[in-house]
């Protein structure tokens, strides 16, 4: 094993599958291990480069497996899927790592330690109490429309809804209000965790350099303040401001036809969308089986009648006559005249 110099770990619950392979690339090994064999095996391997999917646990080993001397990069596994060749299984899946590992190109997420992972864990619960704070909303508002007692949507209307269920005087009835009370203590009990959520946050952003520095910005609060201060990568992962902004996700995305000319070359937008537009013309165009008259002739007196005839090359042509049949259209259905190019073709068959 002293010969492998990429490793690809594909990471599980019980049961993981690594892939090493040499300087060249080619596979040297491919083994199983159970979850207790992994720190074990990595002792008696000697440092090279392991990859891994950034995925749940996947920091956890990171850490592990850097104490142990190698060097730990996880990868997104969006930019794994590429290099999947046939069907997916841990095999494959270890493979595809190790060979996205060895791309010069390739971008990696950095291992996050102990305390960046339980400082980001605020944002996770609070996200969560916040889907749950507007699926007990959105039930409430539910229950109480089936009563006639509608309230505008959003979570600020929230007291309205508990105000109905609170009110003897409502109209609603016993029984509904009973179960409903439910729903309006669960929810009092959210406000009050997400709250208690806030005010930590705006604690550790008081106490933060970086995020009193982020406040500074107009738009910017304690919340945002602390989620780019605890869960950004640091500075030196990014090339350009660009590729920070493209990671908080503000530059926009690109809609490009993707089109070249007969050279490679990329063609200017008016030219592009021209063409499209063209495309999508000719896709709307109808295609109409072949008539009768045609059916003993070869395939090349077919083909000839077929385009003095301007018969469509487009998918679901045979349905032509059977869909206006369906909505009454008057001379539709088998037999009818339909024109075709200025042309009438008889007896058109459907399909």
């Amino acid at each position: 094993m002293s010969e492998i110099i990429t490793v690809g770990l594909d990471l599980a619950k019980n049961v993981f599958q690594v892939h090493g392979a040499d300087s060249k690339g080619n596979a040297v090994l491919r083994k199983k291990l159970r979850r207790a064999q992994v720190i074990e095996f990595f002792e008696k391997l000697p440092p090279c480069l392991v990859a891994m999917e950034a995925c749940g646990g996947a920091h956890f080993w990171g850490r592990e497996l850097s104490r142990l001397g190698h060097d730990v990069r996880l990868i997104p596994p969006a930019y794994v899927k590429p290099f999947i060749k046939r069907q997916k299984n841990d095999a494959a899946d270890a493979k595809a790592i190790c060979e996205a590992a060895q791309r010069p190109n390739m971008r990696f997420v950095p291992v996050k330690s102990e305390e960046t992972q339980g400082a980001s864990s605020v944002f996770r619960v609070r996200e969560l109490l916040v889907r749950q704070r507007t699926q007990a909303i959105n039930a409430l508002r539910g229950h109480l429309t089936e009563y006639g007692r509608v309230v505008p949507q959003g979570a600020t209307n929230a007291r309205r809804l508990v105000a109905l269920v609170a009110d003897e005087g409502s109209g609603l009835p016993a029984t509904a209000r009973a179960s409903l009370r439910v729903l309006t203590v669960t929810l009092s009990q959210l406000d009050e965790q997400i709250e208690a959520l806030d005010a930590e946050i705006g604690r550790r952003a008081r106490e933060s350099a970086v995020a009193r520095r982020l406040m500074t910005i107009p738009g910017i609060g304690p919340l945002i303040a602390t989620a780019i201060a605890t869960l950004a990568p640091p500075p030196d992962m990014f090339r350009k401001g660009r590729d920070f902004a493209a990671w908080l996700g503000l530059t926009p995305r690109q809609h490009s036809t993707g089109r070249h000319d007969e050279d490679g070359r990329a063609l200017p937008a008016s030219l592009a969308n021209h063409r499209r537009q063209q495309c999508h013309h000719q896709a709307s165009l109808p295609r109409v089986s072949a008539p009768r008259h045609l059916a003993g002739k070869d395939a090349g007196a077919q083909a000839a009648d077929a385009g003095a005839r301007g018969l469509g090359q487009q998918d679901g042509a045979d349905r032509l006559g059977v869909d206006e049949e369906r909505r009454g259209l008057p001379g539709s259905g088998h037999g009818g005249v339909k024109s075709v190019s200025g042309r009438e073709v008889v007896g058109a068959e459907e399909g």
